[in-house]
């Protein structure tokens, strides 16, 4: 790709003469410059005269020519003047070539190549005064094609004298005599979209070379006299003109320019990350106008903006005001744009704003960077010389941005300079902005002109801090907002889309011209004191370069950071350059060019060369008593007695305390493996994810067929992370939990769950493929740990030398494998995802998982007993109103750094900063030990950490201490600063008072035996050999880890560490990620009691008292706020723009004594607190002042209740004062002793108060979050917001792999959800070619994602690694879940109501029953079923039953809950519901992807049936697969019938009998899904549905037969569907005999059973016999799973078979015993799951109104009329518990109003023609539901009266529980029980037909007072029906006695009489 520069330069159209006045066009001239300068009031107006004569007034120099010759080259396409119009351009059309003509570039239209290099070595016929020249075409810009032109049409050597016009020859077919360059044009097809030019394409001169072929020459000069230049410089340059050899400049097409050795890595061409800034920088020469390509004076004068008219103009440089020219190549027609709506007003404050701000202080990192290697800026014209000895004599090396135009070429000392394409690429991006607006468009908006790009970036330098340092981002995000505030107009415009007839006038707003710029720029500098220093220059950069090399070697620019060169020809577009020359800003930018591996290779470079040595000799000199290492062995001999004996007491103190126990500290103990609310919480989301992702129909990942979970926990290759995700799972007892492993789980079993991502990894993922190959049925999840580490593309390595592990990840984690697998889930977990949420990302947006906010709306989501502290909180606490902030930087080691950077500007800052500090560590250690005067060679801050870590440990009886993690990330550094601390640390004779580790990402831990030991009591650790393997181990142990290794790589540190010492980070390469990592290192979890938020709890360790006045006590006690009324000044309520602790108002200004604690009270300082040291309290800590007055009276009004809160028990009766004097112990310094702040040695006499008022410093650390030292760059960057009210370094690019994908996009907000933010990145960022998810585009597509790939996301430090082992456990309870299911298991009822009989029928083990035996077999009226324990009992005989037998009736809300089930495992022949997708049933169920969604066609089938006394219709849905099931007439294709088997048919894969299932509400949970249960056999299963559920069924079943009843069934019961069932399959067996009668097939041989099964039924079970043993009776069973297949099929052989008019089986209970299935076979009830012979029970129907029962009242049907009811007892039917749809599904509520309102059952029925409020319900339901609660209103007798029955004729009505019935049939021949002995205490006559007669009831004997209840349809019939069964003769009626369901009349209510008897 090549890079085009967005210049805008005016071209002539023939040529002008200098110095003309023409005199036509003088008014025009006048009248434009007076409007323009009464426009623009605040520039100055260019005198109409040099206007006028601006052609003539400069003159071309062979700088100039040089400069811009290779320019032309790449900038070959200009517009006329009448295309730089705001109105839209008149594009050029170029004549149709003619027909058959050759039209490919580089070739003439005859066909013949002109390409110099292919004919360079051709000979060519040049006539006489022709020249062969080298024309340019846009379409092949590293092409010449060579042309004959006649030398007059060309300027000579002057530039001058070329006649207007053309003549010209091809070379390539020989034809001649072209006469305009327009025709010429197009016969050698270059395909021009403007008006052709010969200046534009003519561009060089061909000459021979030596070898005689033909080569470029020098620069065709075709403006040389259109410009008169200064005298002064014309006079020297002007014969040099052309005479430069052309080896001197490198081709602008194929070579970049001589770039130093570091900045070869650099390439320019990327869009740059744009971090907002939340001003734009004012312009002081101008104040509302910004200058954005509007109309210029110079323009205007060109042309009048209302005639279309244009015509050669001799004026110079216009401004981009046209649309977007094609030669913007940087505009790329995908790249995404933003519409949105926006507000960004001008902020044109005082310029200082930003050196308060602390913002924008970092350049781009290099590693942002991606593009070409080749510069897209290249040197032409004359070399500027870069002097000798410029690093020696400026202390920095320059950093030359290219800006605009041309750049010259640097020779001799460049490794002095270095050169970046940032500012241009910047440049560049901004000119593109308005590509967004195209689509509306919109031709008016015009990009930012070139002029105005520069001279905002002036005043953006300008306005920088002396240690502030320009970051791209922020010009970026200043230059869309300028251009977005001088088009706010057109954009809203645009923005509501309302279509443009015409082009808007733009605006009346003057732009800043080429003249105006030098001058305008150079006031905007004049206001800086020198720091921004302008050159302008006339000709070319080249003279701005020498000048500015020359006042640096002179030593003129000392004060001046930025020199701004420009050069502003009046004729051309500018060019510019700005130099860096700030020996801070220059360094740190130099640096940010460094990859991460140039940055590891540069310092170990200057260490292994000893460039450092230089820094250790001049620290040496620094110290006036000589060598510090001298010092320390002087210190090491005269103190080596007196330290060791001190030492040891001091350390073994505690040991011996310990050991006779009289004191030891009892806050030790390192958190065990425990979950918290919060990651609870995450976990259910991660399962809640994967459950939606099974849901899906995409069916890509089937839960259902999993039985197991397995995993890899993939991690960084950090031994430490390694070892602690291993601890980690090694507590969580996860593998226990999922049954990987058995009981005694040894660490190398656990070693098989984590892979660190090292050379090895490979084997361990390999082994993990096998097994999940090997293992469909186990899900494996595969967890990346740390995700953003590495995501280097395999083809790729950012680190090619140094890691073999780099793109490891990509090559494992995203193999073919991997991706493929059906049973793998990758599940991503980082705390920084941005890099996985690009344009390209595997990782669906519905698939990430971001950690919830603790606070919802102020409400506290989760309640937990810790809060975390993170990156918010620790900016929050750098805020106003906060304690100590918990972010601070060092003002005085910046200092050090900063001067030291001066003096050796060779040496890599990040080797300067380490030496320094190292330094300030031994200094400050020395200092603690006693050498008082190193306190001046360390800052306060190094001194405070290193007394803190000194004496921290002897402030705990145990010897507990504190953490100080001191981060290095270069190796090589952090190895010397561990060598020299050690060195100190023992010449001072500490090495048993803290211990210093080298925490190497590489290798483990190593700390000495003293401090094993110390861990090992603390911990209680037996093993002798244990030693600590993660920084969690290390809880307590003082300390300084010194933490290594470019990137942290997740390692979690302890709760005591108390300081995290960044100060050697990185700074000048500044990622989000990055900086974020760093400080995730100090993330945190304090005890949520301790209110942080007001103030950050103290230590006390004494400071030294000369540095009382500016040291921060870093550890302040928690005060409650007193009750002082001061007001805080405006001033307080700012951020705090210094938290340099040396001197910010932040400082406390009183120090801590060693002894004082959490509990001691409140001190008042009372003197001089340079002389003693006192503990203040204040509740903010800006208040923490010096003021006397102030603190007393605070302490005044707020002692009684701190002191009451912080005293301990003993001295809380001591009086306030007395309490608080007795505290004010002054430690003076004492000589004599190494530890002047030691409380023992300094205040023995207060020694019982110290012992009670001291604590264990870890507890302390523990209960506050670590104090952080940053550098300041980081600092400023951190604690600064952007306009969205977001830290700055949230806007940065969000990692190194990544870029943006436009600098046109909206700023992120603060109100932006983490989701929103992933949205953001997924459009705003785009992976580079080093990042692994580059290539995986597909146009935006959904299917770029993959389906089983998630991201969980959340701060560093919160817990993630426990909420995902929880996930892993909940998952695996989950697929447990899945293959189980509860199914009801309840002992059969009534079971003591059965005829205990010796008789058995049949034998145990027999297999079908023999019909003449079963014959004799008596029927059990009882009802056996446990669902039926509310259900009346039906009395057979005299029975004497116990009222205690039956149980209480439940409330009918209880009916479902109480219910007992037990939890099954799914076999594999078990029925199941929608949510079942295994690969072999996804044809079963219409979901294969081969098949289209099954089709299916709907067919009336109509019947008529005599009782219901119309036609029934119903409708079969028939998918086409399931079509041969069905007979259809041939022609017309109507459903004749539904084909039946014969009797005889024998098949072992077919299931002869049709099963029905009848179901409502359950279209989801249904068990429709048989596949499994019937074996994969062959069957037909048709579901009964009703009307208004026939689409969602057909939607989730749509390869299933539907049966859909008629409209007027959708409110009945389960009765009807039976009924229908019934009627439907007999009338469908007549139609099969008929048919098959034909076919000479006998009736009777037709099959004629049908199966009706509930939706519920899910497993069948069968019973096996052992009877081997001695006798008949001795016999074993075992009951286990079978397929339905196997059951049916054996049902279906029973012999005689078709004499038996029901089959049913078992309900499965566990409780069975052997009694009850000793008898095989049973004459019983049967429910569930029956097979019904329809030919038998032709006769006797289901009762199609009933609900409840109805199955009951079959049944007593069937065997009263004669037929056989035959109950399988060796075989059982599970049901499952469903909670939803069935029964449920009928809801009572009131017919008037919606509201839900409780209606119990009393009010089911009322008094009819009363003004009850009716219900809307069916009037059966409301019956049969009053019946089964109320019917004791009726029946009073009969209540628990079980001996004498209520008598219900012709069917069963449940009454409930407390009253028994006795069922008999009025039939005649109907079998009924004897009744002769019995008499009944109610009779029930329910819908009585014709067969119930008088004489029939007058059989029955009752009580007296027996109720009779009788029920009609209406009032009518209950009167008819009263006189014909003569009631009256024996029952006794009255009027009030007559009632009515609920009902409203149009509802059809049920009326009932009842009457007592006489």
């Amino acid at each position: 790709m090549e890079f085009h520069l967005c210049r805008d330069r005016f071209c002539f159209m023939g040529n002008s003469y200098a110095g003309q006045l023409k005199t036509t066009r003088f008014e025009e001239v006048l009248h434009n410059s007076i409007e323009a300068s009464l426009r623009s009031n605040n520039l100055v107006p260019r005198p109409i005269f040099s206007q006028l004569y601006l052609e003539a007034e400069q003159q071309l120099s062979s700088l100039e020519a040089g400069s811009r010759a290779d320019n032309e080259e790449e900038e070959e396409e200009e517009e006329e003047e009448g295309s730089e119009s705001s109105s839209p351009p008149v594009s050029y059309q170029m004549k149709p070539p003619p027909e058959g003509c050759c039209t490919t570039d580089g070739f003439c239209q005859a066909g013949k190549d002109l390409r110099l290099v292919s004919i360079s070595n051709e000979h060519i016929e040049v006539p006489a005064g022709f020249l062969l020249v080298g024309a340019k075409s846009p379409n092949l810009p590293d092409h010449l094609l060579v042309c004959a032109v006649d030398k007059r049409f060309l300027p000579d050597d002057n530039g001058r004298n070329a006649l207007l016009g053309f003549s010209g020859n091809c070379v390539g077919c020989g034809k001649k005599g072209f006469c305009y360059f327009t025709e010429f044009s197009n016969h050698i097809n270059l395909k021009l979209t403007t008006q052709p030019k010969k200046q534009k394409h003519l561009k060089y001169y061909l000459v021979r070379n030596a070898q005689g072929a033909l080569t470029k020459g020098s620069v065709i000069c075709w403006k040389g006299a259109e410009f008169r230049g200064r005298q002064s410089s014309s006079s020297t340059c002007s014969s040099t003109l052309f005479q430069l050899p052309e080896s001197s400049g490198l081709s602008g097409s194929t070579s970049s320019e001589p770039l130093p050795a570091a900045n070869l890595s650099a390439p320019a061409g990327t869009q740059q990350t744009a971090a907002a800034i939340d001003h734009i920088p004012s312009t002081a020469a101008f104040s509302s106008a910004v200058y954005n390509g509007k109309e210029s004076p110079k323009q205007q004068l060109v042309k009048n903006n209302l005639s279309a008219q244009t015509r050669p103009s001799v004026l110079g440089t216009l401004t981009n005001s046209g649309p977007p020219k094609k030669r913007h190549k940087g505009w790329s027609p995908e790249s995404p744009s933003s519409t949105e709506t926006w507000n960004l007003q001008l902020n044109l404050q005082a310029p200082n704003r930003i050196k308060n701000d602390g913002g924008s202080l970092s350049s781009l990192p290099h590693s942002a960077l991606v593009g070409p290697a080749s510069s897209p800026m290249v040197g032409s014209g004359e070399p500027v010389s870069v002097p000798d000895n410029l690093l020696k004599i400026c202390k920095a090396k320059p950093v030359i941005f290219k800006g605009h135009g041309n750049f010259p070429y640097l020779c001799g000392n460049i490794n002095d300079v270095i050169v970046s394409p940032l500012l241009y690429t910047c440049y560049r991006n901004s000119q593109s902005l308005s590509r967004a607006y195209e689509q509306y468009g919109a031709s008016t908006i015009q990009p930012i002109s070139e002029e105005m790009q520069l001279l905002l970036t002036v005043y953006y330098l300008v306005q920088l801090a002396s240690d502030q340092v320009p970051l791209i981002e922020d010009l970026e995000q200043i230059f869309m907002r300028s251009w977005r505030e001088s088009h706010l107009s057109e954009i809203r415009q645009y923005q509501q889309a309302i279509p443009q007839t015409f082009p808007q006038v733009p605006s009346q707003i003057a732009p800043v011209t080429s003249a105006q710029l030098p001058w305008l720029a150079g006031l905007a500098a004049s206001s800086c004191n020198d720091s921004v220093h302008i050159i302008e220059c006339s000709y070319s950069l080249a003279e701005g370069l020498s000048e500015m090399f020359k006042l640096l070697i002179e030593g003129k620019l000392i004060k001046t950071n930025y020199v701004v060169i420009i050069c502003a020809s009046r004729n051309r577009a500018i060019d510019s350059c700005i130099v860096i020359t700030g020996k801070y800003q220059a360094r740190v930018l130099s640096e940010s060019m460094l990859t991460p591996s140039d940055y590891q290779k540069e310092v170990n470079y200057q260490l292994v060369t000893g460039k450092v040595e230089t820094l250790g000799s001049f620290f040496s000199t620094l110290c006036p008593e000589g060598d510090i290492d001298l010092l320390l062995e002087k210190f090491y001999q005269e103190n080596q007695g007196h330290i060791s004996s001190s030492l040891s007491a001091s350390v073994n103190k505690p040991t011996s305390l310990n050991g006779t126990g009289t004191a030891a500290c009892t806050s030790y103990e390192i958190e065990r493996h425990q979950i918290r609310p919060f990651q609870l919480a995450v976990a259910q989301k991660l399962l809640s994810h994967i459950c939606s992702i099974a849901d899906s129909s995409t069916q890509n990942l089937d839960l259902g067929s999993f039985e197991k979970i397995d995993f890899l926990i993939c991690v960084p290759p950090s031994e430490v992370t390694y070892q602690q995700t291993l601890f980690h799972l090694w507590h969580s007892g996860i593998l226990l939990e999922l049954g990987l492993e058995k009981e005694h789980l040894t660490k190398q079993r656990v070693e098989q769950y984590v892979m660190k991502l090292d050379a090895e990894a490979q084997i361990k993922f390999k082994v993990f493929l096998q097994n999940s190959m090997q293992n469909p049925h186990t899900l494996f999840v595969l967890i990346h740990d740390h995700a953003h580490w590495d995501l280097m593309s395999a083809m790729h390595s950012l680190y090619p030398q140094t890691e073999l592990s780099t793109g490891l990840v990509d090559r494992l984690l995203n193999c073919r494998e991997v991706k493929e697998a059906p049973n793998i889930v990758t599940l991503h977990v980082t705390s920084f995802p941005y890099a996985l949420q690009t344009q390209h990302t595997h990782i669906s947006p519905y698939n990430e998982i971001h950690w919830p906010s603790s606070y919802s709306n102020g409400v506290d989501l989760y309640h937990e007993n810790k809060k975390y502290f993170g990156l918010s909180e620790f900016i929050e606490s750098t805020l106003s109103g906060h304690s100590i902030p918990l972010l601070r930087y060092d003002s005085s080691f910046e200092a050090m750094v900063m001067a030291l950077g001066k003096r050796f500007p060779r040496l890599h800052s990040a080797v300067i900063r380490t030496f320094v500090l190292i330094q300030h560590y031994s200094a400050a250690m020395m200092a603690v030990c006693g050498l008082s005067q190193m306190k001046n060679y360390t800052s306060v801050e190094t001194l405070e950490i290193t007394q803190n870590l000194i004496n921290s440990s002897r402030q705990c009886p145990s010897g507990h201490g504190l953490m100080v993690v001191l981060r290095i990330p270069c190796t090589p550094l952090a190895a010397v600063a561990y060598e020299r601390l050690y060195n100190v640390r023992e010449r001072l004779a500490l090495e048993d008072n803290f211990e210093i580790i080298l925490g190497n990402p590489n290798s483990g831990i190593t700390i000495g035996k003293h401090f094993v030991e110390q861990l090992k009591a603390w911990q209680k650790i037996e093993d002798v050999d244990w030693r600590p393997q993660t920084y969690l181990e290390l809880e307590g142990l003082p300390c300084i880890l010194i933490f290594t290794g470019m990137d942290p790589q997740g390692e979690s540190l302890p709760r005591s560490l108390r300081y995290c010492d960044l100060r050697l980070i990185n700074s000048s390469s500044l990622v989000r990620t990055t900086l974020e990592q760093e400080l995730g290192l100090a993330a945190y979890f304090v005890s949520s009691e301790i209110h942080t938020e007001k103030a950050v709890v103290n230590d006390v360790l004494e400071s030294d008292p000369e540095k009382l006045s500016s040291t921060d006590n870093e550890d302040e006690e928690v005060a409650t706020e007193g009750s002082t009324s001061e007001k805080r000044s405006p001033m307080k309520r700012e951020r705090s723009r210094s938290h340099d602790s040396a001197s910010s108002s932040l400082s406390s200004k009183a120090s801590i004594t060693a002894f004082c604690s959490e509990s001691s009270p409140p001190l008042i300082a009372a003197g001089d607190t340079a002389k003693s040291s006192h503990q203040v309290i204040s509740n903010s800590a800006e208040e923490t002042t010096n003021n006397y007055e102030r603190q007393k009276q605070k302490v005044d009004k707020g002692a009684q209740t701190t002191i009451s809160k912080h005293l301990p028990p003993v001295t809380e009766q001591l009086d306030t004062k007395q309490n608080i004097k007795s505290a004010q112990i002054s430690i003076t310094s004492s000589s004599s002793s190494p530890f002047s702040s030691s409380s023992s040695s300094s205040a023995p006499t207060h020694n019982s108060f110290i012992l009670q008022t001291s604590q264990c410093s870890m507890t302390k650390a523990s209960k506050q979050p670590p104090i952080v030292f940053l550098p300041k760059l980081v600092y400023d960057i951190i604690t600064s917001t952007d306009s969205s009210g977001l830290p700055k370094s949230s806007s940065l690019l969000p990692y190194h792999s990544v870029m943006w994908a436009s600098s046109f996009r909206p700023l992120m907000s603060k109100m932006m959800t983490c989701t929103e933010q992933s949205l953001y990145y997924r459009q705003w960022t785009v992976p580079k070619p080093i990042h692994m998810d580059y290539n995986n585009r597909n146009e935006g597509r959904m299917d770029t994602f993959h389906p089983r790939r998630l991201l969980l996301s959340g701060p560093p430090q919160i817990g993630k690694t426990g909420a995902y082992l929880q996930f892993l456990s909940i998952l695996s309870r989950m697929l447990i879940r899945l293959t189980e299911v509860d199914v009801y298991d309840e002992e059969e009822i009534n079971i003591n109501i059965k005829e205990e009989s010796d008789q058995y029928y049949h034998q145990p083990g027999d297999m079908w029953p023999d019909l003449e035996t079963f014959k004799k077999m008596p029927f059990d009226y009882t009802i056996h079923d446990p669902k039926y324990e509310d259900a009346s009992l039906i009395c057979s005989k005299l029975q004497t039953i116990n009222s205690e037998e039956r149980s209480m009736s439940r409330r009918q809300e209880d009916m479902y809950t109480r219910r007992q089930t037990t939890r099954m495992r799914l076999s594999k022949y078990a029925a199941y519901n929608t949510y079942h997708h295994c690969e072999q049933c996804h044809q079963y169920m219409g979901f294969n992807p081969r098949y289209q969604l099954y089709e299916s066609t709907l067919h009336a089938f109509a019947f008529s049936y005599s009782m219901l006394g119309e036609e029934i219709q119903l409708h079969f849905i028939i998918p086409k697969s399931k079509e041969h099931h069905f007979v259809f007439s041939q022609p017309g294709r109507q459903l004749e019938s539904m084909r039946l088997p014969l009797v005889t048919d024998k098949s072992e894969d077919y299931i002869k009998s049709p099963t029905f299932t009848p179901t409502t509400g359950r279209h989801e949970h249904g068990l429709f899904n048989l596949y499994h249960a019937m074996d994969g056999a062959s069957h037909l299963h048709v579901l009964v549905v009703k009307e208004y559920e026939m689409a969602i069924y057909k939607k989730y079943w749509p390869n299933h037969i539907m049966l859909v009843l008629p409209s007027i069934f959708n409110s009945a019961g389960v009765g009807a569907a039976h009924f229908l069932i019934k009627e439907l399959s007999y009338h469908n067996l007549e139609l099969e005999r008929n048919r098959q009668e034909e076919l000479g097939i006998k009736p009777q041989d037709i099959w004629p059973f049908i199966v009706i099964s509930d939706d519920s039924c899910v497993m069948w079970n069968s019973v096996e016999f052992d009877c081997s043993g001695d006798r008949k009776s001795d016999y074993m069973w075992t009951e286990r799973n079978v397929s339905l297949k196997q059951i049916l099929q054996h049902i279906e052989a029973t012999p005689n078979v078709t004499h038996y008019a029901l089959i049913g089986m078992r309900k499965w209970s566990s409780k069975t015993n052997s009694a009850e299935i000793k008898e095989p076979f049973s004459c019983c009830h049967v429910h569930d799951f029956i097979m019904l012979n329809v030919d038998l029970t032709q006769n006797v129907q289901y009762n199609q109104n009933r609900f409840t029962c109805d199955d009951v009242d079959f049944n007593l049907r069937v065997h009263s009329a004669g037929l056989l009811i035959c109950r399988f007892s060796h075989f059982s039917v599970m049901k499952k518990q469903i909670a939803v749809g069935g029964q449920r599904s009928f809801h009572i509520k009131s017919k008037v109003s919606d509201t839900p309102v409780s209606i119990s059952p009393a009010q089911y029925i009322c008094a009819p023609d009363s003004k009850h409020t009716f219900l809307a319900a069916p009037a059966q339901l409301l019956l049969e539901k009053y019946l089964q609660y109320h019917s004791h209103r009726f029946f009073p007798l009969s209540l628990k009266n079980y001996s004498h029955p209520v008598l219900s004729v012709d069917c069963y009505l449940n009454l409930g529980p407390q009253i028994a019935v006795c069922y008999v049939s009025s039939r005649p021949h109907s079998l009924n029980i004897s009744s002769s002995g019995l008499t009944f205490s109610g009779l029930l006559l329910y819908l009585c037909d014709s067969f119930v007669v008088a004489s029939f009831l007058k059989k029955f004997h009752f009580l007296k007072g027996a109720t009779l209840c009788v029920i009609c349809q209406d009032r009518n019939s209950l009167r008819q029906t009263v006189v014909r069964l003569e009631l009256e003769d024996e029952w006794q009626f009255r009027l009030r006695d007559e009632f009515q369901t609920a009902n409203a009349k149009e509802d059809r209510p049920l009326f009932f009489l009842t009457g007592r008897h006489i």
